[in-house]
């Protein structure tokens, strides 16, 4: 957790040449995020995407599924902190985008604009993230998304 943005610093620093994309939470991002001031003093840019679901997710999932929605300490919101403005203050581009219809063009935007950016992809918080482990459990326990399971009636 948190390692997105460091590693996409440093493959970027590796393959100056190459588009690099970091794909990454919102509560990973958090703990890395002041390494997009290292992607800026070093003329490195990186695009960020945060999948912002307002929570710590994986570990609001396992609340959910294994602790009987005793949730506890996972609640972050879509509004705090303000991920664009973090990005401008660090000297990245921000976006945010609230539909999928505006996630296209502020990608376009984000890997054309010659420095670090952030997309700030506010997705609903019940969204899920599979495959995942549970906690305790080995790699071979994994749980797969079950589409039968989340088909609408």
């Amino acid at each position: 957790m948190g390692y997105g943005v460091p590693a996409a610093v440093g493959a970027k620093a590796a393959r100056p040449d190459a588009t690099v994309v970091c794909v990454d939470g919102d509560g990973c991002f958090q703990m890395t995020c002041q390494e997009l001031a290292t992607s800026a003093l070093e003329g490195l840019p990186i695009v960020v995407v945060i999948v912002n679901n307002g929570w710590l997710g994986m570990v609001r999932q396992w609340q959910e599924m294994f602790y009987d929605e005793r949730f506890a300490q996972t609640h972050l919101t879509h509004q705090v902190p303000d991920y664009a403005q973090l990005a401008e203050a660090y000297g990245a581009a921000g976006f945010t985008v609230s539909s999928e219809d505006e996630l296209e063009p502020a990608l376009e935007e984000a890997l054309s604009c010659g420095r670090a950016a952030v997309v700030d992809a506010r997705v609903d918080p019940e969204e899920k993230c599979f495959p995942m482990i549970p906690a305790g459990a080995a790699a071979s326990d994994c749980i797969e998304f079950d589409a039968e399971e989340w088909v609408e009636a």
